[in-house]
């Protein structure tokens, strides 16, 4: 019998692995939590892989370190796709060990690799929870290493991921500056 509970621990013991701290915490550690935190609010019927999608999202992310490739586009555009194959097949093998079918396996490599976003509601809802613990835990740190116009140019491009409904609420629940704002909603210059 499958087991939620059991396959969530897993991830957060592999998680609790991480080398970098945040808060206190393992990092990868903490945005799992995030991550379901997320879920739970904005999904709150999410499916057994969904949630694990969720808190897998970055599983064991650090021990492929983003230095080890190109600078550039090119070479971000790899190493998120190995992480998405890595992250997918690890969280495969967390389910099966939880007892979860092969089917619920494959599926979870759907929502990590991102395939079918803006045509699947699951890996847009996984995305639009991506966009928001982005925004709301993370954005401000970026924000303050880069350029007003490199972070509309970001925010822009994180919107367009997003569905319509999650760029409303993004709206509603943000104090976003004008600029910010009009990013969202796309009609940013």
């Amino acid at each position: 019998m499958a087991d939620l509970n059991s396959a969530l621990a897993a991830i957060d013991a592999a998680n609790s692995a991480d080398p970098h701290v945040e808060t206190g915490q393992p990092a990868a550690l903490l945005y799992g939590q995030r991550m379901s935190a997320e879920l739970a609010r904005l999904v709150p019927e999410a499916s057994d892989v969904l949630q694990i999608a969720a808190r897998g999202q970055h599983v064991e992310r650090w021990l492929l370190p983003r230095a080890d490739y190109p600078e550039g586009k090119a070479g971000y555009l790899d190493w998120r796709r190995e992480q998405g194959r890595r992250h997918a097949e690890r969280v495969a093998g967390i389910m099966a060990e939880a007892g979860y079918d092969a089917a619920a396996q494959a599926r979870v490599g759907v929502l990590l690799r991102k395939e079918g976003i803006k045509r699947d509601a699951e890996v847009q809802a996984l995305e639009d929870v991506i966009c928001f613990v982005f925004i709301r835990h993370y954005f401000a740190d970026f924000a303050a290493k880069h350029a007003d116009e490199d972070v509309v140019d970001i925010v822009a491009k994180t919107a367009r991921k997003m569905s319509e409904s999650a760029r409303v609420r993004l709206l509603q629940e943000f104090a976003l500056p004008d600029p910010l704002a009009a990013a969202v909603r796309g009609d940013a210059a």
